[in-house]
This record gives structure tokens, sequence and C-alpha cells, in this order.
């Protein structure tokens, strides 16, 4: 039997439902935003939880035990990922065009001033400088569990992917204790907008990140990650690099330059 350099995935439920299931969170979402009952929401989070775990299953069962991801699959999946950072950063692009749009020539309804008239801004050197470092620490961490994991040292792997998720945690808490205490809202004009739309889909690939990095502790923890074969850690470590990155920009941009 002639062995193909590429592999074609079984049969699969899982993006029919992943579509049904970010329809039904759309959805749900735009109506719990106008008032309205929150069981089409919660339906939609059910739905896409359960098809990250038996997606996700389904892959991890490929890699590990199965023997499908070849040298040339892997190759496939890295510019796949690389192409889905790619999109991810002409995604938050929207967002700094949006924010620099309003503040580089501020209207008179603004009060040709930014930030706005009557908007208190936070300070830059309090809880978000504190974010910054943890963020920039998390990435020292997931680093240091990377080459851990490359030199075969699973301990250290273990220790690195544990404060990595740790500090990504954090990093939420922190964030979630300032949208609490901001003086504006995302109702604020341009301002409130443009801050929270940014740092809120911020704040979701962080705890994405989280969520990838969790899944990876957890399989390194059952020996399915070797020195020479860990592309799903990678992956989730490339993504973890990118929201440091997007989080730099955020920081200098909105929270030191924008007050």
């Amino acid at each position: 039997m002639v062995r193909n350099p590429f592999h074609l995935v079984e049969f699969s439920p899982w993006p029919l439902v992943g579509s049904v299931a970010a329809f039904f969170l759309t959805v749900g979402l735009v109506s719990w935003f106008h008032g309205y009952s929150v069981v089409v929401l919660i339906m939609g989070l059910l739905l896409v939880a359960v098809t990250m775990v038996h997606w996700w299953r389904d892959v991890v069962r490929e890699a590990t035990y199965q023997g499908m991801h070849t040298g040339r699959v892997i190759l496939g999946l890295r510019w796949g990922m690389i192409l889905f950072i790619a999109s991810e950063v002409c995604f938050f692009a929207a967002f700094f065009w949006a924010y620099f749009h309003s503040s580089l020539a501020p209207s008179p309804e603004l009060g040709s001033c930014w930030p706005p008239a009557g908007v208190y801004v936070l300070n830059p050197f309090s809880v978000p400088l504190l974010n910054t470092a943890v963020l920039l620490a998390s990435g020292v961490t997931v680093t240091w569990a990377h080459h851990s994991l490359m030199e075969g040292s699973r301990s250290n792997g273990l220790q690195g992917l544990f404060l990595t998720v740790f500090l990504g945690g954090y990093f939420t808490v922190l964030q979630a204790g300032e949208y609490w205490e901001a003086p504006f809202t995302l109702a604020d004009g341009v301002y409130g907008s443009t801050f929270f739309v940014a740092t809120g889909f911020h704040g979701l690939h962080v705890l994405i990140g989280s969520s990838f990095l969790l899944v990876c502790f957890f399989r390194l923890w059952a020996q399915q990650f070797s020195s020479g074969h860990h592309f799903g850690f990678e992956a989730a470590a490339w993504y973890w690099h990118f929201v440091d990155v997007v989080w730099l920009f955020l920081y200098l941009c909105i929270y030191w330059w924008g007050s």
C-alpha cells in the first residue's frame, strides 16, 4: 500500500457542530446585549465547549496513538498556525486603526482633544504596568517549558507550563478588577468603545491561550509529548507569544500614549 505524505482526516461531525455552536453563540450574545434571555447564549457556550473537547480528543488520538502526523503533515500544520496568527494580526489591526483614527485627529464632538473631554483614563503605571510584567513573565516561563521539553526534562516542562497558566489566570483576574473599577464604560463614546473592545478581545485571547496551555500541561503529564514531536505545544506557545506582543502594543498605544 502506498502511503501519502499528507493526511486526509476522517469524516467528522465537529466542523458542522462547531458552526452551529458559533451561530448560537453569536445570536445569544446579541440577544443578551439587548436584554433578552441568556438561554441561547448558554446553549452556544455549551456546544462550543463540547466541540472543543471532542475535536481536540480526535486530533490527539491521530497524533499520539495513530501516528498520522508525519513530518509533511506537521509542516502543513505549522503553515496553518502561521496563517491563523496572521489573520489575528489583521483582526487586532482593525481595532488599532479605529483607535488612532479617532485619537490622532479628535473631532469637535470629542472636545478636539484626546482623551475626550470628561473621560478620566486609567493610570498606566498602576494595574496596566503590573499586567505587562505578568504577561512578560509568562512569556519567559512558556519559553522555559519549551526548551525543557526539547531537552527531555519533563518535570521542568510541567513547572514552566503550570507557572504560565497561573500567570495567565492572574492577568485575567487583574483585568477583571480593572474593568470593575474603571471610571468609564463601554457606552462612554468612542474612547470607551475602542478601549473595551480592544482590551476585551485581548483578554478573551488570554483565556483561549490559557486553555490551550492547560491542555498541553495535561498532555505532557500523560507523556503524550516527546522532545522531537510536540507541535501541539509549539502552536500554543506561538499563540501565547502573539498575545504577549499584542498586549505590549495595547499598553504603549492605549494605556500610556492614549492617557
